[in-house]
């Protein structure tokens, strides 16, 4: 049987993590959005009407990053000590990574997760009137694989 620490007597619930240690935490998150060949390189060229596309999604995952707890229910506000989010391309895609540290009581993996997400989704709205075919719809535009590459705790444990 799995055990689910948010779960008490079938109700959701905050674990209670105030008898933990703080401790120096990070993780690392990744996720990719596939694009038309023209709307990545009219990003490589800063040719796309709505502006920088990836210095918006950095932006937008550095704010998600840092309202994580207000989105996902469960998760507790933990001081977020550094941020950064980087950006690869290829002929068919943008992958977006972001690696989240902090010293503190819990994990930062949803933090990660998020800001992943938020900067795929911006990259997305940024460009959607240049990836929709005919018929309003995104033929080619898609997010997929968005995972933790990486979890540390403590002096360079993985957990």
């Amino acid at each position: 049987m799995v055990d689910f620490s948010h779960i008490t007597d079938s109700r959701a619930q905050m674990v209670d993590i105030t008898e933990k240690g703080d401790v120096t935490r990070e993780a690392t998150a990744k996720g990719r959005i596939y694009l038309r060949k023209e709307t990545l390189l009219a990003i490589q060229e800063g040719a796309v009407i709505k502006g920088n596309v990836l210095a918006t999604a950095r932006i937008a995952a550095t704010l998600a990053v840092k309202d994580t707890p207000r989105i996902i229910p469960m998760c507790h506000q933990i001081p977020i000590g550094a941020i950064e989010v980087e950006f690869s391309e290829d002929v068919s895609w943008i992958e977006a990574t972001v690696r989240v540290k902090t010293v503190g009581k819990t994990g930062v993996e949803m933090e990660a997760l998020t800001g992943v997400s938020v900067a795929l989704l911006t990259i997305w709205d940024m460009v959607k009137s240049a990836e929709k075919d005919s018929g309003g719809q995104y033929p080619v535009t898609r997010i997929e694989g968005i995972c933790v590459m990486e979890k540390k705790k403590g002096a360079g444990n993985r957990q």
